[in-house]
Parts: structure tokens; C-alpha cells; sequence
């Protein structure tokens, strides 16, 4: 009789493990399946689900001397190892109660029910020790048979007589604990099985989407257009199965390549409703049909589709839309890669606004500091030359043509970088107008070689020369010297600018370039452009003793030729 039993509890394994691989198939059960961290929804359905295997398992069972041999343990344990110890012991409750309650069975009913909620509490505190093994099928079934010896021994101390519970437990504690422990290890196995394929699927999806990215990064740098978006789409179908990929802003068509491309004109009105939705929600939408494409081509075979929302900060400023020609055919991986590009291409998107915002950042303070040329040294420098006009014209004429170059250069924003020598022509020939006006009080002296061949920000070193002149040296009765140099250092560009004259005490350096400090603003947007070009590290350096002078040093990355 037991070898009888023996079987006919393997073949209920082996159904179950059909059954298993059955549910396992739905989309839902396969999230509830992956999911790390089970929601309340997830446990219910676990429990309402496990629960009614639980109770298929009793109504499967072989009655054995008033008793029944079932498989009822297996969807309650494994309720509990997938779902922990409330679900395991609700998914107990749920199939022991039944067991309990109708009259099958007679007298090991209360035992049976009392040890199916238990060993539903059993499988539910295994349950993060399942996570950490590796063999997790040979964990499961090693569980399920102590499960099921748990059974056996209930049964001996709570069924009398003693003698029928006895004879009882000899038939069918072999049969119950070899089958439902097989039956218990399939299952995990299977669940497992589903986990894996899961994350093939998301490494494999993650490898698409970097791999996209690798191609695209640029072009939506460059900004969010027609051009950008087709460029972007090309990427994105030849490296998936998609049949088309579409890019719209707020209201047109920007591009769309693939299957519809003739009647999905650049530049047209967006047809799919849920465009607008998507736009309106900035929550990702799903087409499912043909319908919900809106299409007014009778012949497109389009028939699904997911639109994702492109943001650029807070703001929706188009779509990406994923097509395929199947009904229904939008899957899982589908969403998920759409949602990952649509994160890649919004970011890419963003960098383009801030690299937009900090030109015109830099544009703006390379403007206030030519706002700040002192009208004073434009009267001074003409007052040197109207005097030197009779006396010295040859001198009057040098003179006027440096200014003229000043000028020339100090209001050119158009360049973002000029050459270190276009910039020591600008110094010169600011210097050359107040060395006339100072004579030998104004020394200056440069260590710039010919062979330096790099760029930087414009209008950089001509105002720290000025203010050396202006509240440097020549504070001094007798004046000062300033020393301009440049030089690689590996593959930084170091740029000085320093002065012997009256210099700074400590509490004057602290508060320098505080941006409310209206002494110093020159030197504030000096700091500010640096920082906004090459970052935090790379802002003014400035050294200064009282009575000794003051050094301030740029150090300008990435230079080298």
C-alpha cells in the first residue's frame, strides 16, 4: 500500500509541477515571482492563490485508514517561502480550515489543519534564509520534508488512539514526505527558474540600452530637433526588433522611421490620442491596438505602440514612441527599455539646457566685466593723447592704435576662447596707454614663450592686470612692478598675474571674492566664468601679504596640444 501511495503522490508532483509552470506564465505571477519586495496586493494574491492549491492538494489525496495521504502542504509551504510568514500562515489557514471544516478525513482533521498552518509558518521563516543560498530547489525540498516530519509528529501527539495514529504515520509518512518534498523543490525550482530568465532579460535589456546610449550621447547634446531625433531613431531601430521609432515634440511629428514612415510625415500633427495623454500626464501610455493608434492610413500595420513623455527639467517637450505591428505585443522589456531611453534622452536633453545656460552665463559676465571698463581710463588715456599730439605725434599715433586694439578685442564676446597670445596683445596694449601716463612708476615684465600654443576664456588676465595697476603699484608713491606669465605644467595651463605692491591683509582676502562684495566685482566674475567652464576646482587662486604684493593664479585644464 505504501508504494501505491508512494506513486500516486509523485504523480501528484509531477501535475503540480505542471501547474506550477502554468501560473508561472502569467505577467502577473511572474512580477509577484521577481519582485524583492512583495507589496500587499502581491500577498493577498499569493495567499488567496497558494491557499486554493493547498485545498486541490486535499481534495488530490488517497483516503488511508480514516485518513487522507494529500499534497496539501505544497502550495501552503511554498506560500510561505515566497511570501513569508504571514502569507504562509493565511495561505495555512486557508487550506487547514478547509480540511478542518468539511467532513473528509475524519480523525486527523484538526491535527492536519493545526499542522498545515504551521508548517504554512514554517516555510514563511525560511524564507529569507531561501534568498541567501545558492541551491535553492535542494533548500526548498530539504524544508518540505522537515515540514511534513513536523506533520507526522503532530499527528503521533494530538490524534487519538494513540495505536491508530501510529499505524496511520507508518503508511503514509514516507510517501508524504519523499512526494511533497520533490513536489516543493519543483516549484522553487520553477520560481527560480522565472527569476533568472528575469534577470537574463534586464542585463540583456540594460546591455541594448547602453549600447544606444553609446551612439546617441551626443545628438541630443546638440539639442532636441528633427535632426537630433532622426539621427536618435535610426540608432534605436537598428539596434532592436522594433518595427518603427517616432520622436514628436508638444505638437508635431519630428521624425518617424520604420514601418508608417511614408504616412507619418515629418512635421505632421501627432495622430495617437495618447501622444496627447502622455504629454498631459507625463506618465508612460500604452497602445494596444489599431484603434488606440488612431491611425487614418486604413493600410498601416501598426497596431501597438508605448509613448514615453521626454522631460527637460519640469517641463514635457516631447514623446518617444516605440511601435510594433502585433496586437497587444507591447511587453514588459518593451516598457522597460522605453522607459529607459526615455531617462537617457531626457538627461542628454537637460545637459544641453545647462550647456546653453552657462554660455549665456558666460557670455553675461564676460559682458559685465566689459561694462565695468572704467570711463575714467577711456578720458585719460584720450587727455594723454591730445597732450602728446603736438609734442610727440609719432608717440600720439603708437598710442591711439593700441587703444583701438583695446577696444577692439575687450568687446569681441563671440569667441569663447582666444589664444593666450591674443590675450597678452590685449594686456600690452592696455599697458602701453598707462605707462604713458605713468612713465617709469609702471614696470611690467612678461614670461610668456613664443612656443605656448593654447586657449583661453576671453578677457581673462587683461582686468587682474588692471586692478594690479590700479589698486596695486600704483597706490605706492613710487609705483610697482607686475609680472604676467604662462607655462604648461603637464596638462594645465598655469597663468599668474603678480604685483609688489601694497597688498592685502587676511580679512580683506576672506571676503574677496564674496559675491556681495561690490569692491571686487571684476574679480568675482573672473571666478565665477572659471568655475561655470571647468568646475569648482578650477577658480581664482589668490595670495596677498600686507605691504608685499599679491599673486593670483588660474590654472586652465586640458590645454595641451
Amino acid at each position: 500500500m505504501m508504494i501505491s501511495i508512494l506513486k500516486t503522490l509523485v504523480n501528484q508532483a509531477g501535475l503540480i509541477a505542471i501547474l506550477a509552470f502554468a501560473i508561472s506564465q502569467s505577467r502577473t505571477v511572474k512580477r509577484i515571482f521577481t519582485r524583492k519586495k512583495k507589496k500587499r496586493s502581491d500577498l493577498v494574491i499569493i495567499v488567496i492563490l497558494f491557499g486554493s492549491l493547498g485545498i486541490v492538494g486535499t481534495y488530490m489525496g488517497i483516503p488511508v485508514h480514516g485518513a487522507i495521504a494529500n499534497s496539501r502542504v505544497v502550495g501552503v509551504f511554498v506560500a510561505g517561502l515566497i511570501g513569508g510568514p504571514v502569507a504562509g500562515v493565511l495561505a495555512g489557514a486557508i487550506a487547514g480550515f478547509h480540511r478542518w471544516a468539511i467532513d473528509i478525513g475524519g480523525f486527523t482533521a484538526f491535527a492536519c489543519m493545526l499542522s498545515t498552518v504551521l508548517e504554512g509558518l514554517l516555510g514563511g521563516l525560511l524564507s529569507k534564509r531561501l534568498e541567501r543560498v545558492e541551491e535553492k530547489w535542494f533548500f526548498a525540498l530539504v524544508a518540505g520534508a522537515l515540514a511534513e516530519i513536523m506533520q507526522m509528529l503532530i499527528i503521533l501527539l494530538i490524534v487519538r488512539p494513540f495505536y491508530d495514529a501510529l499505524e496511520l504515520v507508518l503508511i503514509i509518512a514516507i510517501p508524504m514526505i519523499g512526494a511533497n518534498a520533490i513536489a516543493i523543490g519543483i516549484f522553487i525550482a520553477i520560481i527560480n527558474s522565472i527569476k533568472k530568465e528575469e534577470d537574463r532579460v534586464a542585463a540583456n535589456q540594460a546591455e541594448i540600452v547602453l549600447r544606444i546610449a553609446s551612439k546617441t550621447i551626443q545628438h541630443f547634446r546638440h539639442g532636441f530637433n528633427s535632426g537630433t531625433a532622426q539621427s536618435t531613431a535610426k540608432i534605436i531601430l537598428e539596434n532592436t526588433d522594433l518595427s518603427a521609432v517616432a520622436f514628436t515634440d508638444g505638437d508635431f511629428i519630428l521624425t518617424h522611421i520604420g514601418e508608417g514612415s511614408a504616412h507619418h510625415p515629418v512635421g505632421g500633427v501627432f495622430q495617437t490620442a495618447l501622444t496627447l495623454k502622455a504629454i498631459k500626464s507625463r506618465k508612460l501610455q500604452i497602445a494596444n491596438s489599431r484603434e488606440q493608434i488612431n491611425c487614418t492610413n486604413s493600410h498601416c500595420r501598426l497596431q501597438s505602440a508605448v509613448v514615453i513623455p521626454l522631460m527637460q527639467g519640469n517641463d514635457v517637450i516631447g514623446t518617444l514612441k516605440l511601435y510594433r505591428e502585433a496586437k497587444n505585443a507591447i511587453s514588459p522589456v518593451d516598457i522597460n527599455l522605453a522607459k529607459g531611453l526615455g531617462s537617457l534622452f531626457s538627461t542628454q536633453i537637460e545637459l544641453h539646457m545647462i550647456e546653453e545656460q552657462a554660455k549665456l552665463l558666460d557670455k553675461a559676465e564676460l559682458k559685465a566685466l566689459q561694462a565695468q571698463i572704467n570711463p575714467h581710463f577711456l578720458f585719460n588715456a584720450l587727455n594723454t593723447i591730445v597732450s602728446l599730439v603736438r609734442t610727440d605725434p609719432e608717440a600720439a599715433r603708437t598710442l591711439l592704435q593700441n587703444l583701438s586694439l583695446f577696444f577692439r578685442n575687450s568687446f569681441q564676446v563671440e569667441n569663447t576662447e582666444v589664444s593666450i597670445h591674443q590675450e597678452i596683445e590685449q594686456i600690452r596694449a592696455y599697458l602701453e596707454i598707462e605707462k604713458a601716463r605713468f612713465g617709469d612708476k609702471l614696470k611690467v615684465e612678461f614670461n610668456v614663450p613664443s612656443s605656448l600654443d593654447f586657449y583661453i576664456p576671453p578677457f581673462l588676465l587683461q582686468p587682474l592686470v588692471e586692478n594690479a595697476v590700479k589698486h596695486g603699484v600704483m597706490v605706492k608713491r613710487d609705483g610697482g612692478e607686475i609680472f604676467v606669465t604662462a607655462k604648461m605644467d603637464k596638462k594645465k595651463a598655469v597663468l599668474t598675474v603678480e604685483d609688489n605692491g601694497v597688498g592685502m591683509d587676511v580679512e580683506q582676502l576672506k571676503t574677496l571674492l564674496d559675491n556681495n562684495n561690490n569692491d571686487s566685482i571684476a574679480l568675482n566674475n573672473i571666478n565665477r566664468r572659471l568655475i561655470t567652464k571647468y568646475g569648482d576646482k578650477y577658480g581664482l587662486i589668490i595670495d596677498s601679504k600686507k605691504g608685499q604684493g599679491t599673486k593670483i593664479t588660474i590654472y586652465i585644464p586640458g590645454t595641451a596640444k
